[in-house]
């Protein structure tokens, strides 16, 4: 007979119910100069001003995409080059090989191209998409409502200041619908 104890299992956070978004806005915010980083908010639609209020200043996906359409400006460019002055050089009616002004049209289609390829696949990979599985899930209330009408904050248990009870109390404190324990 197996003498261990079963530990129960950890919890991955706690999250509170909003009605409104200004509401979830006020508490993410409230959470924030509290102290809590690890942090996430859901809603049906997009909130303004919930990305900032939960300390998220994250503007890779600008400079990804930056790169992506320079990319494609070097690929344009480079190649009506190589072919025109290197590969295939032809002389017709005494224009130079590098005739610069012609090239510009296929430039800036492939710099469009490269870019908006470059964004879909960095959001994709920022967003940690695939995910077919998420804790929140278990929650029944964020099931039956996140996609329709109600707004959630969590905090996660990985938080250096998570503690189940002092964070269940203080989310209690911004005066949410309900707070719910998120099992892993």
């Amino acid at each position: 007979m197996d003498t261990a104890k079963t530990l129960p299992p950890a919890i991955y956070g706690v999250m509170a119910e909003f009605e409104t978004p200004a509401a979830l806005v006020a508490a993410a915010e409230q959470t924030y100069a509290a102290g809590y980083r690890k942090m996430d908010t859901f809603s049906p639609f997009p909130v303004e001003g919930a990305w900032e209020a939960i300390g998220h200043h994250d503007r890779r996906l600008s400079l990804i995409v930056l790169l992506g359409g320079l990319a494609g400006m070097v690929t344009g460019y480079g190649l009506q080059f190589w072919v025109h002055a290197i590969t295939y050089p032809i002389n017709i009616a005494g224009k130079p090989l590098n005739s610069w002004p012609q090239f510009i049209p296929v430039t800036f289609e492939l710099t469009i191209l490269f870019a908006a390829i470059t964004a879909v696949v960095a959001m994709i990979t920022l967003n940690g998409l695939p995910m077919p599985y998420h804790p929140v899930f278990n929650v029944k209330r964020f099931a039956e409502h996140a996609s329709r009408d109600r707004f959630f904050l969590l905090v996660e248990s990985v938080d250096p200041k998570f503690d189940k009870q002092q964070t269940m109390d203080f989310l209690k404190g911004l005066n949410p619908a309900g707070v719910s324990e998120v099992e892993p």
